[in-house]
């Protein structure tokens, strides 16, 4: 059962995933070994999935952030599955309900490489596109 101080915990390591134990205990009222069992705990019944580090992807050369609702043109998705996991700058991937069936989320570092995706991407289905103006969250 996660509790406040469980919730605390979590809401720190999402802002700082370096915190030590010690550092995040002072703020939620714990010792550093007693943080370290809660977020052992949190990370063994699945909460925690991973740590990992937030990077600027213009700052590395892919400045395009877009949003691609992929419409199928046959029930057979196997394929497709493949192809998007053959994709490095397909980031997520979502299978949806209502308005299309697949949702992908890509960074790119050129339009040269963003017509490349969507000619691909016509092998399987149509496809709408958005370009990420801001991100304001």
């Amino acid at each position: 059962m996660i509790d406040q101080t469980d919730l605390a915990i979590l809401n720190l390591l999402k802002d700082n995933s370096r915190y030590q134990w010690k550092e995040i205990g002072e703020k939620v009222h714990l010792t550093g070994p007693a943080v370290a069992a809660r977020v052992l705990a949190l990370q063994d019944s699945g909460v925690i999935e991973k740590f990992t580090v937030s990077l600027n992807a213009a700052k590395l050369g892919q400045p395009i952030l877009a949003f691609i609702t992929v419409f199928m043109n046959s029930a057979n998705h196997s394929a497709f599955r493949q192809f998007v996991q053959s994709q490095n700058c397909i980031i997520e991937t979502h299978r949806v309900s209502g308005e299309g069936c697949y949702w992908l989320k890509v960074r790119l570092s050129s339009q040269e490489d963003l017509n490349r995706l969507l000619e691909e991407i016509l092998r399987h289905g149509n496809y709408r596109l958005s370009l990420s103006i801001e991100c304001l969250k």
